[in-house]
C-alpha cells in the first residue's frame, strides 16, 4: 500500500461523512417545509388538504399536465400521485379531463380554489424570502451557489438512475 492511498482514505471518509450529512439535511429540510406549510394552513384554518397536496398545486401553477408529467417535470416526488390527484379533484382544487387523443390519459389543471391555495403558498414563500433577505440569513450569492450545487447533485442522481440499466 502506497502512502498516497493511505492519505486518500481519510479524505474519502470525510467526503462520505459530509455527503451523508447533506443527504440527511435535504430530507430534514423537506420535512420542515411540509411542517411550515401545515402550520400556515392551521393558522388560516385550512384543514381540507395536506402540505404535499398544497405543494403539488403550487408546482402545477397555471400548467395543464398529465399524472406522468407531474413526475417527469419534477412537480411531484411522492409515490401516491394518483391518490392525491383524485382527492384534489374530489375536493374541487383541480379539473380533470380525458385527453382527446389518448383516452387513457387524463389532463389536470387548477380550479379557482386550487389557484387560491397556490397563491397562499406563494405568499408564504415570498414572506420567507423577504425575511431571510432582510435578516441576512443567506446572501443572494450564497443562495445562488446553493441552488447551482443542488442542481449538480440533481443531475448526478438523475444520471445514476438513467444509467443503471
Amino acid at each position: 500500500m502506497s502512502i498516497h492511498s493511505q492519505l486518500g482514505q481519510p479524505l474519502r471518509e470525510n467526503y462520505l461523512s459530509e455527503y451523508l450529512e447533506a443527504l440527511a439535511l435535504v430530507e430534514r429540510l423537506h420535512r420542515l417545509l411540509l411542517d411550515v406549510i401545515k402550520d400556515e394552513f392551521e393558522r388560516v384554518g385550512l384543514i381540507e388538504i395536506n402540505p404535499v397536496q398544497a405543494l403539488l398545486l403550487f408546482n402545477i401553477g397555471e400548467n395543464e399536465v398529465t399524472a406522468g408529467e407531474l413526475r417527469s417535470r419534477g412537480y411531484y416526488q411522492g409515490s401516491n400521485v394518483s391518490y392525491n390527484l383524485k382527492k384534489l379533484v374530489e375536493l374541487g382544487y383541480m379539473h380533470h379531463q380525458r385527453c382527446e387523443i389518448d383516452r387513457r390519459s387524463v389532463r389536470v389543471r387548477l380550479t379557482k380554489k386550487g389557484r387560491d391555495i397556490r397563491t397562499l403558498v406563494e405568499k408564504l414563500f415570498g414572506h420567507h424570502a423577504e425575511v431571510m433577505e432582510d435578516k441576512a440569513v443567506v446572501s443572494m450569492s450564497t443562495l445562488t451557489e446553493l441552488t447551482m450545487t443542488l442542481r449538480r447533485i440533481e443531475r448526478f442522481w438523475t444520471d445514476q438512475i438513467r444509467y443503471i440499466y
